[in-house]
């Protein structure tokens, strides 16, 4: 009894490493494959639209939200970020795979700088995605050649049951660019810092 299920264990794991294996790296902007720990720059895919990724105020109290710069004569990069792929050994950055997004910065806030899904606003019906607790599972999906921040719980939350993935998008609140999910979704490009 024991062998056969130390042999189902064993052929598991194989055929998750092999999907693993299959499923095609996340590549930034010179072509190379995104890797875990590597400080990437999370930037729009359209170079004309606005900055890159960073932290931000949206209220006058913590936590602070996942935003935007905006478009001005220097477009800034915005903060840093790491990724970290749920799958432990995996130092590349796969294409519909759960990872960790924290940026690598120091916030106002006494809290960690890693992303989170915030609850439903109220007026917006949109969840913010919010820095500090509890992290939440994110992953990077490619659509139609450009990349896209989806959150849709899998390998990290086998027991989740389905949940209501989304992808990311800006949300424009009082002037600031926020990053939101329920909404149409806007695509990303990823610089090594």
């Amino acid at each position: 009894m024991f062998r056969m299920i130390g042999s189902f264990s064993f052929v598991w794991l194989l055929m998750t490493i092999s999907t693993a294996a299959q499923t095609p790296a996340v590549l930034d902007t010179t072509g190379q494959p995104l890797r875990s720990g590597v400080e990437y720059y999370v930037l729009p895919a359209a170079t004309d639209t606005a900055g890159g990724l960073t932290l931000m105020n949206r209220t006058d109290s913590c936590p602070l939200y996942v935003g935007q710069e905006p478009l001005s004569t220097v477009v800034s990069p915005g903060l840093p970020v790491i990724f970290t792929p749920f799958s432990a050994g995996d130092g590349i950055i796969r294409e519909s795979r759960d990872l960790r997004i924290a940026f690598s910065a120091v916030s106002i806030c006494a809290q960690s700088t890693s992303w989170r899904v915030g609850e439903e606003d109220a007026e917006t019906s949109r969840r913010f995605i919010v820095t500090g607790g509890e992290q939440s599972y994110l992953r990077i999906d490619k659509n139609g050649g450009l990349y896209e921040l989806v959150w849709c719980p899998g390998e990290s939350c086998p027991d989740c049951g389905r949940p209501r993935c989304s992808s990311a998008g800006i949300l424009i609140e009082n002037g600031k660019r926020l990053l939101a999910l329920d909404g149409p979704a806007f695509p990303f490009r990823f610089r090594r810092a």
